[in-house]
């Protein structure tokens, strides 16, 4: 009763005091709402994961208040994977590598014969 009613009115069909109730019936008290909305929650699952328009709309009530989705919020971003670690080249991979490369000390356009300009 206690997750359906107040505690006075339980002490008041029980025909004894509030701090009497606690009292006695502390842990009842406590238990009886976890208990309830284990057993709405069960329930709620059967159905959100049933067939039908009750299960649509079930799916949805319990995506809001237990996934926390929401239509109104943007969709979550999807982080990019960490880049693997690279092992470390050999001297011929290396030297390939450099070699596709411009030289440090040189322009590119200057090695193109249409770029040169007349010296």
């Amino acid at each position: 009763m206690a997750a359906v009613i107040t505690q006075g009115e339980i002490a008041i069909i029980l025909g004894v005091d509030e701090k009497t109730l606690r009292k006695h019936y502390r842990e009842e008290l406590d238990r009886a709402l976890s208990k309830a909305n284990a057993k709405v929650g069960a329930n709620l699952f059967k159905i959100a994961t049933g067939t039908g328009r009750e299960a649509v709309t079930a799916a949805i009530f319990w995506l809001k208040t237990r996934a926390g989705w929401s239509e109104y919020a943007p969709p979550p971003v999807a982080k990019a994977p960490a880049p693997k670690e690279q092992k470390p080249l050999g001297k011929k991979a290396q030297a390939d590598a450099d070699a596709m490369l411009p030289p440090d000390d040189q322009d590119w356009a200057e090695l193109v014969p249409a770029n040169r300009h007349p010296t």
